[in-house]
């Protein structure tokens, strides 16, 4: 670049027009576009003529130019139009350096109203939020638990910091406790009493058995009286949805059968989801018994071909609970007036995410974001978070501060498709998933390598990172995630501080992750895999690591994992290496789960296996606690050598070369200081020669049993673990157990992170 510019200078000199090569310089390569609170987005997007809004220049870039944002609070959500088009040429989305730059999907809120004790409320038009209103949205979706309550994607926000959402309004009534309370008046499920049961309806000259193919909020079914089986027991607020409804002619009515010995309530037919487009509705009256079943028609926009269904149900009068022009939220303000203080909302569903697939090479650097109101994100649907890649391939996502997503923060996960949230919560629906996510793509060429690194990731009720399929072939290093699912409010099966299904070939590195409800969590095809040289502590009820359903190979060493439940294996393939485990070890047998092994750095299915216990590696690792006992009944075979156990750890029968010190306490203890964090620890420094140890090389390690693949790093090349958690060499002729080359004294204060 440095040489064409005086090439180019030269020529200027000789025939004396500047101007017409300053426009060809300035023509032919990249530019940087600038935003600035004060900017118009009517301007050029200069330096001296910003635009105002990220998403303006977002509009104007080109592959290979950068955008420059000034520092200020940006309230938008950025959808960028393109990428770029090879890692050399990125769009770069940057803050300028040394300027905070602060983007946000909330509103700041004014106008509350006093309504007794600390409540205060207010009227917000719908108009407000454009076409998406978190506080119409609950959250739902495989794998999600609500816990027999409703929740919304809308969050309260006090001086930035989240407040707690009520289950019922009566809650935020009352004086305000050490944790504040908001509800509002969108929809909302449960505590309303029994409303009515409904046996089958029928649209034209087809009948449809009213067993949920979903029920999102654990409906019951119970015994009809008219035979086979009916959904019992619904309560206003719950759904249940129909998959690939045929009718082949165009029906503008539906027949339901039902009873109700309440005073009934209302049916809601509505396209897709509970939210979906309102087709029709009909009420129903009371008629004195469960089983005292009558007949009611609902007229219904005209309808034909193959649809997605959901049944809504509401008690009578709840349909008008909500204000039809507003939306009203009531919250607890302890000691505060909201309208003197720092009151924000959710209003948008993400802060930077794509709305389209193959949105390639993008970089986003340096921005604090914060407030989206983001939906559950299993494996098997569309994983939108605070910011997402959106399947596509080369995002580089470092030295962001991510925080406040009501479900995920930062997502490399699949496209969205008709068949989202539609898996039942099978292994087979996952499979199936897989195959579609072939289909459309999933491979190396097109899909993941990314790189997440350097970034702070907090407080989201779901997960800090997470990525079904769409995180192969990243990079995730040197991020700082905590406070991930700890208000608990509902629960699943995805929460986690990095959840990842299909993370084949990546790397997982030097993490710091602490109150979590689970550090790490590798579900499914974690295959090729390295989990290297991360601090975990704190995390829980749940722990460190979880290797769930994979053949391997994978690599997981030189971390240290001080939680009070460590590990829990329910895959095979798996080697452990040079680790320091302070928490409980449990291995599981899952052989009712047949899941996939793929080719050789590949995301091609080479088969599907059991989920037997065995077939793992362990060598050089340190246990306080817990140890390998639990391999004593592994179903198939496992190799072990050179680990140290401490405390109450046992080793298993299948150990060589071990020591054994019940009375050594390692007297493990983190201790902040001055924004680093240092590891008290006592080790054993004749432990080089109590026992001798191999050093762990892809050769040691040999070949995972069911992909008959051996051990290799990411890139392909083989392993030869002969440095330790800080780099250091280690002694290849006999290295010194955990992660730590070698301790210059037994007592040793080390700085971690």
């Amino acid at each position: 670049m440095v040489l064409l510019k005086k090439v180019i200078m030269k020529k200027i000199k000789l025939i004396g027009v500047i101007g017409v090569f300053c426009f060809v310089l300035s023509s032919g390569f990249a530019k940087e576009y600038h935003v600035a609170i004060d900017g118009n987005d009517q301007n050029s997007g200069s330096a001296m003529k910003p635009f105002k809004s990220i998403s303006a220049a977002a509009q104007a870039a080109m592959p290979g130019d950068v955008i420059t944002v000034h520092e200020g609070v940006y309230r938008e959500r950025i959808n960028p139009p393109r990428g770029g088009e090879a890692d050399s040429k990125r769009i770069t989305y940057r803050a300028a350096e040394g300027e905070k730059v602060v983007i946000k999907g909330s509103e700041v809120i004014k106008g509350w109203t006093k309504v007794k004790n600390d409540t205060w409320k207010v009227r917000i038009p719908k108009t407000f939020f454009g076409d998406f209103n978190p506080y119409e949205d609950l959250i739902r979706g495989d794998w999600f638990n609500p816990k027999g309550r409703s929740h919304h994607t809308g969050a309260v926000y006090l001086n930035g910091h989240w407040l707690t959402e009520a289950a019922e309004k009566e809650d935020v009534m009352a004086p305000a406790g050490k944790e504040p309370l908001w509800f509002c008046n969108g929809k909302q499920a449960h505590g309303t009493g029994y409303l009515f049961n409904i046996s089958s309806f029928t649209m034209g000259d087809t009948t449809i058995p009213a067993t949920a193919y979903e029920s999102q909020w654990g409906i019951q079914e119970e015994p009809s009286s008219e035979g086979g089986k009916c959904i019992g027991y619904i309560n206003a607020g719950d759904g249940a949805r129909y998959e690939r409804i045929h009718t082949s002619q165009n029906i503008d009515k539906v027949k339901f059968r039902v009873a109700s010995a309440t005073k009934g309530g209302v049916i809601e037919l509505r396209l897709n989801n509970a939210n979906g487009e309102l087709l029709g509705s009909c009420t129903v009256p009371e008629t004195g018994g469960w089983q005292t079943w009558q007949t009611v028609e609902a007229k219904m926009k005209p309808h034909s071909g193959i649809k997605n269904l959901c049944l809504v149900f509401k008690g009578h009068g709840q349909e008008k609970t909500q204000d039809d022009e507003h939306t009203i939220i009531w919250v607890q303000f302890k000691d505060v007036n909201p309208n003197e203080a720092n009151v924000e909302i959710n209003v948008r569903q993400s802060i930077f995410y794509p709305d389209k697939p193959g949105r390639n090479y993008i970089t986003v650097r340096g921005f604090k974001m914060m407030h989206a109101a983001t939906n559950w994100a299993p494996p098997t649907a569309e994983q939108i978070g605070l910011i997402g890649t959106h399947w596509s391939k080369g995002w580089i996502i470092e030295d962001n501060d991510i925080s406040y997503s009501v479900c995920t923060g930062l997502t490399l996960g699949k496209y969205g498709d008709e068949y989202d949230n539609t898996s039942q919560n099978s292994a087979e629906g996952y499979v199936k998933t897989i195959k579609r996510g072939l289909a459309r793509g999933w491979s190396k060429e097109n899909i993941g390598s990314h790189i997440v690194r350097n970034n702070n990731i907090s407080h989201c009720e779901q997960a800090g990172i997470v990525g079904s399929l769409g995180a192969a072939f990243s990079t995730v290093i040197g991020n700082t995630i905590h406070d991930i699912h700890v208000r608990r409010l509902f629960g699943g099966a995805e929460m986690a501080g990095i959840k990842f299904h299909g993370a084949v070939d990546t790397l997982v590195s030097n993490n710091h992750i602490y109150r979590t409800k689970l550090g790490i969590w590798l579900d499914w095809m974690t295959q090729g895999t390295r989990v290297t040289g991360n601090l975990l502590h704190d995390n829980g009820p749940g722990r460190d690591l979880f290797a769930e359903v994979n053949h391997g190979p994978f690599l997981v060493d030189n971390n240290i994992m001080l939680s009070g439940e460590g590990i829990l294996i329910n895959s095979q393939g798996g080697a452990y290496v040079h680790n320091l485990i302070a928490g409980s070890v449990h291995v599981v047998v899952d052989e009712n789960r047949r899941t996939p092994y793929l080719k050789e750095h590949s995301t091609e299915i080479a088969g599907l296996a059991p989920n037997l216990s065995g077939d793992d590696r362990h060598y050089n690792n340190i246990f306080v606690n817990s140890g390998l006992e639990p391999y004593d009944k592994a179903v198939l075979p496992v190799f072990m050598g050179g680990n140290v156990f401490c405390n109450d750890a046992k080793p298993s029968k299948h150990e060589t070369g071990l020591i054994i010190q019940p009375d050594t306490d390692p007297a493990i203890n983190l201790i902040p200081k001055n924004g680093s964090v240092y590891l008290h620890i006592n080790l054993d420094k004749t432990w080089s020669e109590k026992a001798t140890r191999k050093l762990v090389t892809t050769k040691l390690l040999g070949k995972a049993k069911t992909p008959d693949l051996p051990y290799l790093q990411p890139d392909g090349s083989p392993y030869q673990i002969d440095t330790d958690y800080f780099g250091n060499k280690r002694n290849v002729e006999n290295p010194f157990p955990g992660p730590f080359a070698k301790p210059e004294r037994d007592e040793n204060d080390l700085k971690v992170w």
